[in-house]
């Protein structure tokens, strides 16, 4: 009974899926609540999936010349109201500090919401020529935001995320950067969390405040809800007017930088859950899964059982591998390793040492596989690299699937009515247009992707010629 236990306490997906993604954050240990409103604890399991995808992340960043800093976590009022777009776009959600100790502050200070103030702040003593560019400089951090409705790592008041931020000597050169950050985004997506993606602009209804163009990369959950999982906008020199960011050209004359912004959140954590999890709890892609391989002796207490568990851990050595020698029953460890995601799951008892076997476990199929003991480590490797290879493929399947066609106004609200996922119906750009589709059926332009169809000759909801392809949905 007590390895069924285990399991029930997750709501199935089907029944529930706003319950079961709770069920599975708090079951598998990713956080704990806080006595702070709206504020979680990043348990220890739910920081070592944050700390792979730093690093990964970290890694691509540095590959196009990224270099980290930091800046204050504070912003005066008066830096804030700079760009009168972005201050208006934040105001909101602004946590302002009023007190430093007993006394009131004679100017009071945000808690930073995003950063591109400070950055403009501080570029614009740091650039004086051409010399100078370009600047690329990016910060992990945290930032508050203080919203209405939280819901653990999808919106959160506090919340974890890296934000790069440019400074260019020419417009081009801050738009290259701006879809190259972009792709890196797709890339990390696609071949790391094995999550399928969707590139595209945002309409100028749901583009960042104070940038030109913002640049997106639209993921779809399982429940057919789309998740914004990265941004990328190119400010142009907007932000670099408003603060007097100036530098001397190589024709001698003064001109604006065009700078860039780009940002990803724990909220990807979310979307690693909500794309390949399950009823038995997480399923984790191998790369960012902090325990790739669990290995569950069976009758470990007879000699030689718990000797041969640890041996086979060493064996293992290139991975990230457990030996579960708990006194849990084992079907109760098989219970665990599934509600935590572990990828590949090794049991051994004594007649496996016997026979030189043991029994491989893939954690998204379930399907058993018999590995000599010799053959284990270029077993497990190759068992990784394919479960990553089929999650994405089945994520994409899954996407494929759900994404339909509407053609005018009926069908696009009898699919977002009766069918969860992407609709791609053709627009006329005007925003009244999108704005009615936000009333009647609760959807969001996801964004105009940068791969465009030509579906109809006019746009689903008024008919007049059509310019853009657009994919709507319901949206975290």
């Amino acid at each position: 009974m007590a390895d069924k236990k285990l399991v029930e306490q997750i709501t199935s997906m089907e029944e529930d899926f706003a319950q079961w993604y709770t069920d599975v954050v708090i079951k598998s240990e990713l956080i704990g609540y806080t006595s702070v409103k709206g504020c979680m604890a990043i348990k220890p399991a739910g920081y070592a999936i944050w700390e792979l995808i730093q690093k990964q992340l970290d890694e691509r960043f540095k590959e196009t010349g990224v270099q980290n800093v930091y800046m204050p976590m504070f912003i005066p009022e008066s830096l804030l109201q700079k760009e009168k777009d972005h201050v208006e776009g934040f105001a909101p959600e602004v946590a302002w500090v009023t007190h430093g100790g007993l006394n009131p502050l004679q100017e009071k200070l945000c808690v930073r919401p995003t950063s591109e103030t400070l950055f403009c702040d501080f570029y614009k003593n740091d650039i004086q020529s051409y010399r100078d560019l370009p600047k690329v400089y990016n910060q992990w951090c945290s930032v508050v935001r203080w919203e209405k409705e939280t819901r653990p790592f999808l919106r959160s008041r506090e919340f974890l995320w890296q934000e790069g931020h440019t400074a260019h000597a020419t417009a081009e050169e801050a738009e290259e950067r701006t879809i190259q950050m972009l792709n890196v985004y797709a890339e990390f997506l696609e071949n790391v969390l094995a999550i399928p993606v969707v590139k595209g602009q945002k309409t100028e209804k749901e583009k960042f405040a104070g940038a030109e163009a913002t640049y997106t990369i639209e993921a779809l959950m399982h429940d057919g809800k789309a998740l914004q999982s990265g941004t990328s906008h190119n400010f142009g020199d907007g932000f670099a007017k408003a603060f007097g960011i100036q530098f001397t050209d190589r024709d001698n004359k003064l001109k604006h930088v065009h700078q860039t912004s780009w940002g990803m959140t724990t909220r990807l954590i979310g979307a690693i859950i909500m794309v390949h999890g399950d009823n038995s709890g997480l399923v984790l892609p191998p790369k960012v899964a902090p325990t790739q391989v669990v290995i569950v002796p069976i009758q470990q207490k007879k000699a030689g059982v718990l000797d041969k568990a640890y041996e086979l851990k060493s064996v293992l050595k290139g991975f990230r591998v457990k030996v579960d020698d708990t006194d849990k029953s084992p079907g109760w460890k098989f219970s665990e390793a599934e509600m935590r995601g572990i990828p590949v799951r090794v049991e051994i008892g004594p007649k496996d040492i016997e026979a030189g076997k043991c029994v491989l476990v893939r954690r998204d199929t379930r399907e058993k596989i018999e590995c000599s003991l010799d053959e284990l480590e270029a077993k497990v490797a190759e068992l990784l690299d394919t479960i990553q290879t089929d999650m994405l493929e089945r994520a994409r399947q899954h996407r494929e699937e759900h994404t339909y066609v509407a053609t005018n106004m009926e069908e696009l609200e009898e699919i977002l009515t009766n069918k969860p996922g992407f609709v791609k119906a053709m627009w006329c750009g005007c925003q009244d247009c999108e704005d009615k589709i936000k009333e009647k059926l609760a959807a969001t332009s996801r964004c105009m992707p940068f791969e465009q169809e030509n579906l109809a000759e006019n746009c689903v909801v008024c008919g007049q010629p059509a310019k853009k392809m657009v994919y709507w949905g319901k949206a975290y």
